[in-house]
């Protein structure tokens, strides 16, 4: 049987389209940097990445499309370290365990970049997002350390508890610190898993 060379079906990026996506990314993440997020038009990041705003919308969709570019590589290295990382992240020690460091590494993410996440927060659900990833490795940790439970709605239940608005809320209107975000997730996972 001969076989056939595989081709990469996936399209490729354009030279001059990579190198425009590149400056609205540095120019966008300056703008925030100085400005935040909710400081931050599509208009504005056009203008300082020099491109016109209808390349922005055709590239990015939206802000929130845009803030989830912003992300890419904090959430890769997060999904990256779930899926393949040392442990407790990553594989190589009890579900229970893994879910606990989910909470902390992802209240990690949420320290960094909340209000981004906040204005990616309306895709996260209809799969451009993280979303889908995380709640489908929440419930496969859950069906392992707690089958009693249904795994889909308490995963989706858990992730609801780090939602990044009402974490932000948490911090500044409540002055709830990082550190006792993770104790009281860890206790929520120990209590899920006896």
């Amino acid at each position: 049987m001969i076989e056939l060379p595989q081709f990469d079906q996936t399209p490729r990026e354009r030279a001059d389209a990579a190198r425009n996506r590149q400056r609205i990314l540095v120019a966008a993440g300056e703008l925030v940097a100085s400005c935040g997020i909710e400081g931050v038009s599509m208009e504005d990041v056009a203008k300082a990445a020099c491109v016109g705003t209808g390349t922005l919308y055709r590239r990015f969709g939206d802000r929130a499309g845009l803030a989830l570019a912003l992300l890419e590589e904090d959430t890769r290295e997060f999904q990256d370290g779930l899926i393949s990382g040392p442990p407790p992240l990553g594989p190589g020690v009890p579900a229970a365990e893994r879910l606990q460091a989910f909470g902390a590494g992802y209240i990690d993410l949420l320290e960094r970049h909340a209000p981004l996440l906040v204005a990616a927060g309306a895709i996260e659900t209809d799969g451009r997002g993280p979303f889908m990833l995380y709640a489908t490795h929440l419930a496969i940790l859950l069906a392992e350390a707690a089958p009693q439970l249904d795994a889909p709605l308490t995963a989706r239940s858990l992730l609801a508890t780090l939602a990044p608005g009402p974490y932000l809320h948490a911090r500044t209107a409540l002055g709830w610190d990082a550190e006792r975000m993770k104790r009281g997730w860890a206790a929520m996972a120990a209590a899920l898993c006896s």
